[in-house]
């Protein structure tokens, strides 16, 4: 697949390609981009988008020309022209639903293969049908790298100086942790953050360096594909899973040079079958925080959309967004939700098995540093090409946690609400809830604080076990389904504890 380098666009150019699509949400960097390209081959360039119909940019601009506001009439227009140029369009994708609009577009390809003309189509969500797709070679812009996030702090800083006197009291390991922030980003959206910190106290310093991070959370927050979530844990948080946490322990420096340069590749990831309540989240946050990692979640959920091809763009943004913020941890939650149906006979027209295959592609062939954690409640709903060996490096077991785990977790959420565990008779405690999960304990001892406050009183063991005595853990209300899938997880699976 082609490169994001100018190189690689000329290639493509050279090569005779007659439509060329570009799909991101930075239309401004892709904009830029093509100016480059057209420049250092000496072509000229025309724009057209739905506002302000075409007109030529390069080498001289223009007044736009008549006729061409609508899709339609912009590519009769192109037809019209005989001389070798590029064009680019911007959103155009929408309007080719409109029967018009496509056969303008279809009657075009010979017209620009016989001029060695391109016309290049920038869309930040392309939502079209497989035979157009078969027509547009692919250009894959990838998010900025670091230096590009450099250059955006130093222009970020022009800019505020112009306005204000900015002091910086940055020294070179925050400021490599700043535009390590960044990553993830477009320019504009970096740019805007920076703006924001500078301006506001005139100063940029290692203050602002957790809020430009605060800040990205909230703008992948409004993309509604990736989440950036805090890791706020330590391991000592999580009780149990004494064989996951081994396993992770000894991988934690492969995505340093010294693991390169010993002959090792960096640790691709694994798939964590468990039973509900059992630590999901807390493992992703704390391979994340003890790798020093920061943690991306994808909710399959949000991936799927009504528009032709609209799923595909927001599963091939998430990756990519997630490579650009490489070296991370990317977190998928409940797997089998995304690529369950993605079966011969899937009633979705085959979208789930593009989507899954599109997945497969991109865990196998990824080169960036990302270390993939799936979690899945039902893995026997997941096709068997996902969970072969070569997917994961591993793929594990989280049960019901035993007696010295469960003793690890009450002390540990008694210590998170400020008691003290000396205090209570963990053992007891401990011995009440088999066959709790993790999530149930906690649980436990909240509606316990609640009892003791509520009744004006310190908390104490009689009123944990109390709470204990009524709870039905979902081990009791499921326990033909439990039995299942422990069944099924032992001689597929590592056991995490």
């Amino acid at each position: 697949m082609p490169g994001d380098r100018p190189e690689d666009l000329r290639l493509l150019i050279r090569s005779r390609h007659p439509f060329i699509g570009i799909q991101t949400v930075d239309e401004q960097r892709a904009a830029e981009l093509v100016e480059r390209v057209a420049t250092d081959m000496g072509l000229p360039l025309f724009e057209w988008s739905l506002t302000q119909g075409m007109r030529r940019r390069l080498p001289v601009g223009g007044a736009p020309m008549p006729n061409t506001t609508s899709a339609a009439g912009a590519l009769v227009h192109v037809a019209d022209l005989s001389q070798t140029a590029i064009y680019r369009f911007t959103s155009l994708g929408v309007h080719l639903r409109e029967p018009v609009v496509e056969r303008a577009f279809r009657d075009l390809y010979p017209v620009l293969s016989s001029r060695r003309s391109t016309l290049i189509l920038i869309d930040a969500a392309a939502q079209l049908s497989e035979p157009l797709q078969r027509l547009i070679a692919p250009f894959n812009l990838s998010w900025p790298s670091e230096e590009e996030l450099r250059q955006v702090v130093r222009e970020a800083f022009r800019e505020a100086s112009a306005l204000h006197r900015i002091k910086v009291t940055l020294t070179r390991k925050q400021s490599d942790a700043l535009v390590q922030n960044l990553r993830g980003l477009t320019r504009t959206e970096a740019l805007r953050i920076l703006l924001s910190v500078m301006l506001d106290d005139q100063v940029l310093g290692p203050e602002d360096v957790p809020r430009i991070l605060q800040a990205k959370r909230a703008v992948l927050s409004r993309t509604g594909i990736l989440e950036n979530v805090p890791v706020d844990v330590e391991p000592d948080q999580v009780g149990g899973l004494a064989s996951l946490k081994a396993w992770l322990a000894r991988r934690r420096r492969g995505f340093t040079n010294e693991a390169r340069d010993f002959g090792l590749d960096p640790p691709r990831g694994v798939l964590l079958l468990r039973v509900q309540g059992c630590g999901k989240s807390l493992c992703a946050r704390v391979v994340a925080a003890d790798w020093q990692l920061p943690l991306l979640r994808l909710d399959p959920g949000v991936l799927y959309q009504k528009y032709v091809g609209e799923s595909e763009s927001r599963l091939r943004q998430a990756l990519l967004q997630a490579e650009a913020m490489a070296p991370a941890v990317l977190w998928i939650d409940e797997i089998e939700k995304a690529f369950a149906s993605a079966s011969a006979d899937s009633a979705d027209g085959g979208l789930s098995q593009r989507m899954f295959g599109s997945f497969l592609t991109w865990m196998q062939d990824r080169r960036a540093p990302i270390f993939l954690i799936a979690t899945a409640n039902d893995i026997s709903a997941l096709p068997p090409e996902l969970v072969r060996k070569g997917r994961f490096d591993e793929v594990f077991f989280v049960d019901l946690p035993e007696a010295a785990a469960r003793m690890d977790i009450v002390r540990i959420h008694l210590r998170r609400r400020g008691r003290d565990p000396g205090d209570f008779d963990v053992e007891a405690i401990a011995g009440a809830t088999e066959g709790f999960s993790g999530a149930e304990i906690e649980q436990a001892i909240v509606s316990a604080l609640y009892a003791a406050f509520a009744e004006d009183r310190a908390l104490d063991t009689a009123t944990i076990l109390d709470e204990i005595g009524r709870t039905r853990p979902l081990s009791q209300l499921m326990a033909e389904r439990l039995a299942e899938l422990r069944a099924w997880a032992a001689q597929r699976c590592v056991p995490a504890d």
